[in-house]
This record gives structure tokens, C-alpha cells and sequence, in this order.
């Protein structure tokens, strides 16, 4: 889907993918998202706790599949700061995950410099978009969280 890599439709998806894709995972019961229906993307709801607030945030996000960790890359479309939800997992790196209508546990933490260069394959090769975000937030250096299992919870796999 390379059209969303485009500046005007990554600000328009920027101001309502998260809603569509929060109506169709409601109505499905978690099981889908709008972002899967248009474009096969894995599409997990990561609730973090809020950085400054302490209340729960949820937030549907593309996420990247390595074993047992998932892999979060804080685009935010190519805007010009980082999403909220990066700086709620800064201060609260433990977390809960929907995915496929069931909950798992993580901790996360962010990616080490080895890391990065092997997550930007995996973005790049999951979705095209990614380059065009990394060259629009050229400024900054994007995070990328690595969301490992806590012991008491089993990972997602691409297989569901």
C-alpha cells in the first residue's frame, strides 16, 4: 500500500486510521482491524499507562513480529515529534496487548543500536511506508520499543 506513504494520505491516516481501526476491532471483538482489512498489516492495541496522567491509553499500532518480542516503531507517520504512547512506555515499560482477541503482558524497552538496523529491515521489508516516514522525520532519530513477554504470558504469533 504505497499510496499511504504519500505526505497528504499519511496526515489524513494520521488523523483517523486509529479511529477506523478501533470500530472494526469493537465490532469484530478484537479480532480484526481496519488496517489488517486493507492491508494484511499485524495490528495489536497496545494499552500503556499515561506518562503524565497514570490512566490507561490504548492505541491500535503495526507491529513487528521477531520470535517472541514485538518490535514498535514510533513514526508517528513522519511527524515532526513522537507519539504519546512512545513516552507512556518510557515511563510505564510494562504493558498489556490485544491481539487477535487475547491479552498478553510485555516489557518494553528500546531497541539497542544493533537492534535498530535489523528492526528497520524488518519495517521496511513489512511495509514500504516506513522509508518515506523515516525521510519526513529526518530530524529526529525514531524510536523503536522491543516489547519482550513477561513470564506469565505467552507471545503473539504471526499464526495467531
Amino acid at each position: 500500500m504505497q499510496v499511504a506513504a504519500w505526505r497528504p494520505v499519511a496526515w489524513f491516516l494520521a488523523r483517523t486510521l486509529r479511529h477506523l481501526d478501533r470500530g472494526v476491532l469493537n465490532l469484530s471483538g478484537g479480532r480484526i482491524s481496519a488496517t489488517t482489512l486493507l492491508t494484511g498489516l499485524p495490528v495489536i492495541v497496545l494499552t500503556t499507562t499515561g506518562a503524565k496522567s497514570g490512566l490507561p491509553r490504548s492505541m491500535p499500532l503495526i507491529c513487528g513480529i521477531d520470535g517472541d518480542r514485538l518490535v514498535l516503531f514510533a513514526t508517528n507517520f513522519g511527524g515532526a515529534k513522537n507519539p504519546a504512547w512512545y513516552y507512556n512506555l518510557r515511563s510505564h515499560p510494562e504493558t498489556a496487548i490485544l491481539y487477535r482477541d487475547t491479552v498478553y503482558h510485555y516489557r518494553a524497552r528500546e531497541a539497542t543500536a544493533a537492534e535498530r538496523e535489523k528492526y528497520w529491515t524488518l519495517a521496511d521489508a513489512m511495509y514500504i511506508g516506513y522509508a518515506a516516514y523515516r525521510k519526513r522525520a529526518s530530524h529526529r532519530e525514531i524510536p523503536i520499543m522491543v516489547l519482550e513477554p513477561l513470564a506469565t504470558s505467552r507471545a503473539p504469533t504471526e499464526a495467531g
